[in-house]
């Protein structure tokens, strides 16, 4: 048994009720999502169909994937083999390539076309404020995670620059507001990361920003690269390296620590504030296996005023119950604010006790002035004073005595830090 395996973690049954196929698939018991679509052929060429005969197609393989995954999940089939290419896998990555040039990525549905012109340099900007290139700021073991994700070995995470929001407060605030931060990276160098993490033993590949849902594009082309036999050589690793924030050096790549029947195998995290379109939510249904979404702001207009985000409600507990309704494995994190806790706190909090009571949440306390809400930032705005401090204790306090009275699970994960030990 792996340390991993050990964690005490596990022992909540609300965690590993919730994150059974996650699991799993980290510790390489199961194939990963993208060899399952890996296994499914197409019935046409992608390059000759038309959008619309693409998303049919889509429509058409879905149930049967969703048939081999949950066969698996539970135990009943062995993985197909790999099928002749193009797959499921390449339709995806496909689609998003096609949404590219109307993007539609995110619920702002700006539908610019920001792929470069053909012959031409540059191209126009999205609401995130990018073109077509995508740019990590930096990718690393992650240890600072929740405990299911960052283990023994880290979660491995790839900060992608730029955010389709503007949160005030942002904690990634030089990246996410930033567009030219970080370095333009390639679907190739992309994949080499997450192969390099996965190799060295982390958990999973934990896509996140930023935001990565601005980047579906580059991320579903790495993806489909590594679920094709991708393996990089030392020109790949050399790039990748460039944005590297801890020492690889201490780590030991070994297939051993991502491998599934003898390819690479790696769970995919989406960590993401979830306001996504409902066509980006149905490719990464095919290709997540795990889902981290943040849920920070309640129905009324602190979205508007503090994120300049609208539909933001809206847009979340559509895609959450999407999460539900598919039977996904996933984790919800809530971020309580100082003075919100009554117009966004609860209101939360109440619509998971009502429309997913099973759900974990990590309810967080780490909210801290930063961004426009530092006072000692050079972008401070007056207007956001009363968020220029750290939520009171009573705040806190309230947040998780709400939690507990409606029933969320919520304790193994907002209060696993104070626990000394990781193992069982």
């Amino acid at each position: 048994m792996s340390d991993f395996d050990r964690l005490w973690v596990w022992n909540d049954d609300a965690l590993a009720g919730a994150l059974g196929w996650y699991r799993a698939v980290a510790l390489n018991r199961k194939p990963a999502k993208f060899r399952i679509a890996r296994a499914i052929p197409l019935g046409l060429a992608l390059t000759d169909a038309s959008e619309e005969a693409l998303w049919a197609e889509l429509e058409r393989l879905t149930p049967a994937f969703v048939a081999k995954w949950r066969a698996l999940r539970d135990g009943a089939a062995e993985p197909a083999p790999p099928a002749p290419a193009p797959t499921l896998l390449d339709l995806c990555a496909e689609l998003a390539q096609r949404m590219l040039r109307h993007c539609n990525f995110c619920r702002w549905n700006c539908r610019i076309d920001r792929s470069p012109p053909p012959g031409k340099t540059g191209a126009k900007l999205g609401a995130c404020k990018l073109a077509a290139e995508s740019r990590v700021s930096s990718h690393f073991h992650h240890p600072g995670e929740e405990l299911v994700y960052r283990g023994t070995m880290g979660s491995g995470t790839i900060f992608f620059t730029s955010c389709n929001m503007r949160c005030a407060f942002c904690q990634n605030g030089d990246i996410s507001t930033d567009k030219d931060n970080g370095v333009e990276t390639s679907a190739a160098t992309l994949a080499a990361m997450a192969w390099l993490l996965r190799l060295e033993g982390c958990h999973n590949i934990n896509w996140v920003g930023g935001d990565p849902t601005i980047h579906l594009h580059t991320i579903l082309a790495a993806i489909a690269l590594l679920g094709n036999g991708f393996v990089p050589e030392k020109r790949a690793l050399a790039a990748a390296l460039v944005t590297r924030a801890d020492r690889f050096d201490w780590y030991e790549p070994a297939m051993r620590n991502g491998s599934y029947a003898g390819a690479f195998n790696a769970p995919m995290l989406w960590n993401s504030n979830f306001y996504m379109s409902a066509e980006a939510m149905r490719l990464l249904r095919l290709l997540m296996d795990v889902w981290l979404p943040d849920f920070k702001f309640g129905p009324g207009r602190c979205a508007i005023e503090l994120a300049r985000t609208p539909r933001y409600w809206e847009t979340v507990t559509e895609n959450l119950r999407l999460l539900r309704d598919w039977g996904e494995d996933f984790t919800i994190r809530h971020l309580v604010m100082p003075d919100h806790v009554e117009c966004c706190t609860r209101p939360v909090l109440e619509w998971v006790a009502r429309e997913m009571p099973a759900a974990p949440v990590n309810i967080m306390d780490q909210y801290h002035p930063d961004n426009f809400c530092d006072p000692g930032n050079a972008k401070y705005d007056p207007r956001y004073a009363a968020l220029a401090r750290r939520p009171r204790r009573a705040e806190i306090s309230e947040a998780c005595a709400h939690a507990k009275r409606l029933g969320v699970r919520f304790e193994a994960l907002t209060h696993e830090k104070q626990r000394l030990g990781f193992l069982a």
